[in-house]
């Protein structure tokens, strides 16, 4: 089994990791252009657990959330660089514009996101919280986005 997994593969993994008593650390996102910002919210996600499983929105759900001539990169490119990250353990696509169904099935002990939401404004926490995990926020790199990116080469 490699790092990118499929849904249908998705409860049997965490199955083994489970009975390996392993901590789950989920969070999700779109990482369309990699950048520092990235990469230092991975890192500093990975260490609350054991295993690190990314949660990747489809070219479909970008497109959906960020609008046309979005993702620069396509997904199959974009799980490729997540694999690269030593910190990263799976990535899993999934199609919808909320992670809250990837969430069910991967009831992860702990759910990372950024700390410009807030458990009233993240809308998944109540899936994670249901399912006796919890939340953290992860401080952003100030100024760093891939918004800002593509504005910057535009």
């Amino acid at each position: 089994m490699g790092k990118i997994i499929e849904k249908d593969k998705l409860e049997e993994l965490l199955k083994v990791l489970r009975a390996k008593k392993k901590i789950i650390v989920a969070t999700n996102g779109c990482f369309d252009i990699l950048h520092v910002g990235h990469v230092r919210y991975l890192k500093k996600s990975k260490t609350f657990g054991d295993v690190l499983i990314v949660g990747l929105n489809s070219d479909k759900s970008v497109r959906s959330i960020k609008g046309e001539g979005r993702p620069i990169n396509n997904e199959n490119d974009r799980a490729e660089v997540l694999c690269a990250l030593e910190c990263v353990d799976y990535v899993i696509l999934f199609d919808e514009d909320s992670p809250k169904d990837l969430l069910e099935i991967i009831k992860p002990n702990i759910y990372t996101k950024g700390a410009d939401y807030t458990l009233k404004t993240l809308p998944e926490a109540d899936v994670v919280l249901k399912n006796n995990g919890w939340v953290e926020f992860i401080e952003l790199v100030e100024g760093k986005s891939t918004t800002k990116l593509i504005d910057k080469m535009k």
